[in-house]
């Protein structure tokens, strides 16, 4: 089941609770957090996001030489072409069409939707702080006794009233504590 139907099915079960048993509803404490402000304005998530920035950028680099080489190579054979045998040329033409599927297969292999590199590498690098942050709000929300703490961002917030909290900067508080502030030795 995904998230969006867990979350629906979860609030519908909550409004039935609150008809069935109206004195429970007096005791529910709701929050909710947004996910997204959260992993903008995080200086781990932030770093996080620049590692995997690069990674990706390291990767653009790579493929735009390989397309390079595929565009110097057919220049040479179509300003060749008639000067060369067909045995040649067939040899030229084998050796662009193996560039060409070496390109596909790099580009699959790092930036495929479903099995990319991009994904584990994303997964990898984001995992540490998306579980810091899961931790902050489990505590915030064991802490504070909270019923639930819902994520406006993925949609999951049906309705919320001026009165429920938002603990987005709280969480943002609570991860910052204790960070000490880097500076570029170019700032200096």
């Amino acid at each position: 089941m995904n998230l969006s139907k867990t979350l629906k099915l979860s609030c519908i079960v909550l409004v039935m609770l609150l008809i069935a048993a109206p004195g429970f509803g007096q005791n529910l404490k709701i929050g909710y957090v947004h996910s997204q402000k959260i992993l903008a304005s995080y200086k781990d998530a932030q770093d996080a996001q620049k590692k995997l920035d690069e990674i990706n950028r390291q990767w653009e680099s790579e493929g735009v030489e390989l397309q390079q080489k595929i565009q110097t190579l057919r220049e040479q054979y179509e300003a060749q072409s008639l000067l060369l045998s067909e045995a040649k040329k067939k040899e030229k033409e084998q050796e662009l069409q193996g560039l060409i599927m070496q390109l596909q297969k790099f580009q699959r292999d790092k930036w495929d939707p479903q099995a990319g590199e991009i994904l584990k590498k994303q997964a990898e690098i984001m995992q540490p702080v998306y579980d810091k942050i899961n931790e902050v709000i489990k505590k915030m929300g064991d802490n504070e006794k909270f019923s639930y703490i819902f994520d406006t961002a993925t949609g999951g917030m049906l309705y919320a009233n001026d009165d429920m909290p938002d603990l987005t900067d709280r969480v943002l508080e609570e991860l910052n504590k204790g960070q000490t502030v880097k500076t570029d030795s170019k700032d200096k």
